[in-house]
């Protein structure tokens, strides 16, 4: 599989850049009783990567005002290669030959990603409507995003 392009910053149609960091899925909201009250919070590893992806898509989009138009999200993410394999293993991991089939689940991170982005990168995240999500291992973990305008050729 293709690998995104590392650069990070943005262009009038579009803003690129990289998570660092272990790929984190959406968790689901937590709930906790206090006296005859429930209340509900987000766990603190999902609000902790969701920060990062934050400040990853405020430093690319260098001050350029969120996306209003409807628009197409390409994620790509990477994750660790597992200690315990051979030499052998890893070398096709790398090269793509090896599915990632490890936690979290695509869905999740991208979930996670395009809320993160709301007010950011675009004014809410109902904005995207097309995305492609890639899971594959890497020697670095990260998220490769690219946000760009949606082309009407996309749909074909």
């Amino acid at each position: 599989m293709k690998e995104m392009a590392d650069s990070t910053g943005s262009s009038a149609n579009g803003v690129m850049f990289t998570v660092p960091g272990v790929p984190v899925g959406k968790g689901r909201p937590r709930f906790a009783r206090r006296g005859n009250f429930v209340s509900t919070y987000t766990p603190a590893k999902t609000a902790s990567y969701e920060n990062l992806v934050k400040m990853a898509a405020v430093e690319a989009m260098d001050g350029a005002a969120p996306m209003k138009r409807p628009l197409s999200m390409l994620l790509t993410i990477h994750m660790p290669i597992p200690e315990s394999w051979s030499k052998k293993r890893k070398d096709l991991a790398v090269r793509g030959l090896i599915g990632a089939t490890v936690k979290p689940d695509w869905d999740n991170v991208g979930k996670l990603v395009a809320d993160a982005m709301n007010g950011i990168a675009y004014v809410d995240d109902k904005q995207i409507v097309s995305a492609t999500v890639a899971k594959q291992y890497g020697t670095v973990p990260h998220i490769a995003v690219r946000i760009q305008e949606y082309a009407e050729r996309e749909a074909a």
